[in-house]
């Protein structure tokens, strides 16, 4: 499912336009985005976002074999509920 199939289900559940289910949408993930940033967003019973800090490290470069410098990062993470987990089963 993509990001317009989300929208479309998301109005068809909610009885929202299109239009309406699209705005609610992107505001949700733009506030999931800017928010990881600063601290974890918790969904009960769906999981929780955040971001980790990747430390720098040397990396072996597959093609060639030469080693090669990995540069620090912030890198975001996902953790499932373990009622979405039970649901998954």
């Amino acid at each position: 499912m993509n990001k317009t199939q989300f929208i479309k289900a998301v109005s068809e559940k909610t009885g929202l336009t299109k239009k309406d289910a699209s705005a609610v949408v992107s505001a949700a993930l733009d506030i999931i985005s800017d928010t990881i940033q600063r601290e974890t967003v918790s969904l009960s019973g769906f999981g929780t976002f955040g971001c980790k800090k990747r430390t720098a490290r040397e990396g072996k470069n597959p093609r060639t074999g030469e080693m090669v410098s990995i540069t620090a990062a912030n890198v975001p993470y996902f953790k499932a509920s373990k009622n979405l987990k039970e649901l998954v089963k």
